[in-house]
């Protein structure tokens, strides 16, 4: 068979060889490209391991938060800044605080200093335990701060 020196370099583009060769180097550009926008954003990295702890896809929390699988891998990638109201349905979505989430995005920093009430504030607060939670849970965090300053 006898080929064109035009054909020959489009069979050439188009072997499987020279394929593999093209997409080796897009997964390995794209996976450099990867690591180093995780470094780059503790908002992105943080909702990602909360969502794998919850066990959720980005399809599941997707459908959670009412917001596009698209926008949220590229939130979780840090190629978005999502606004409160997105950072919000996240929090809602994986059950945790939108502050926790409005710090890791550095909308605002915590202002809370070692040895303030937050904590216990928070636990008196929560809606979802009831009045023998609450004591317990009371209970037993006073009783490792009691623990851990006799041991300062």
């Amino acid at each position: 068979m006898c080929l064109t020196s035009r054909a020959r370099d489009l069979y050439r583009v188009l072997s499987p060889t020279n394929a593999g060769e093209r997409y080796q180097r897009r997964v390995v550009a794209s996976t450099d490209e990867t690591e180093s926008t995780t470094q780059n954003n503790p908002l992105g990295e943080f909702i990602r391991v909360q969502r794998q702890m919850a066990n959720l896809s980005l399809r599941q929390l997707s459908a959670l938060t009412e917001i596009s699988n698209p926008y949220l891998s590229q939130v979780e990638r840090g190629l978005h800044e999502p606004s409160i109201r997105v950072l919000k349905s996240i929090a809602n979505a994986l059950n945790v605080s939108s502050e926790i989430l409005f710090e890791q995005a550095g909308l605002f920093t915590s202002t809370e200093e070692p040895g303030s009430d937050a904590t216990e504030a928070a636990i008196r607060t929560d809606r979802r335990l009831s009045e023998a939670q609450r004591h317990a849970l009371l209970g037993v965090y006073r009783s490792f701060l009691a623990t851990s300053e006799e041991g300062v």
